[in-house]
């Protein structure tokens, strides 16, 4: 149960948005921006780099949700989202995404344990400077959600199938679009 009070079939961060959503339209649209808008990261590599700080949050909400989408856009590769989770140095992703993965790990615990050492690695494997951007970002806007969502005690009914028709749904629509109640009565 949340601590304030939110509409029971939306949980997680969606309640909030219906909550407030002045604020919850701006949320989204960052998630959207960020996570589906014109980048040379695919959107299953961008929604990896976000379940993977989530993960390491430990947002149940967060990684459950965002892994569901990355597994869905990685399709024939959908075990590397836990390979990711238990391992990023023995996952089957690339040398690239291993060293942003690592540069999302450090912005995790603090934005200041990022170093030119590591930036420089992943330029030298062929991470350009947006991608480094965007893996920045997206990991400070998912530390944001996922305390966001944790900060406001939200809960959510660990239902894998739902997870699996939400994944879907964001997808085939974006965040923007994509308003439909998770758990429906």
């Amino acid at each position: 149960m949340a601590y304030i009070d939110l509409p029971p079939d939306m949980p997680g961060i969606m309640g909030l948005m219906k909550y407030r959503p002045d604020t919850g339209k701006i949320l989204s649209d960052l998630a959207e921006a960020l996570l589906q808008g014109d980048s040379s990261l695919s959107r299953g590599d961008r929604e990896l780099i976000a379940a993977f700080v989530s993960n390491r949050n430990q947002c149940n909400f967060c990684q459950t949700a965002h892994g569901e989408i990355a597994r869905h856009l990685l399709d024939s590769q959908k075990e590397v989202v836990d390979q990711v989770f238990s391992d990023v140095a023995g996952a089957n992703v690339s040398e690239k995404m291993k060293a942003l993965l690592n540069i999302a790990a450090k912005v995790q615990v603090n934005g200041k344990e990022v170093d030119i050492s590591d930036i420089n690695h992943a330029q030298e494997l062929g991470a350009t400077q947006r991608e480094i951007h965007d893996t920045v970002l997206i990991a400070a806007a998912f530390c944001m959600f996922n305390r966001y969502v944790d900060g406001l005690g939200t809960t959510f009914e660990n239902k894998p199938e739902l997870f699996k028709e939400f994944a879907c749904q964001i997808a085939d629509m974006g965040y923007a679009k994509a308003n439909k109640p998770l758990f429906e009565n």
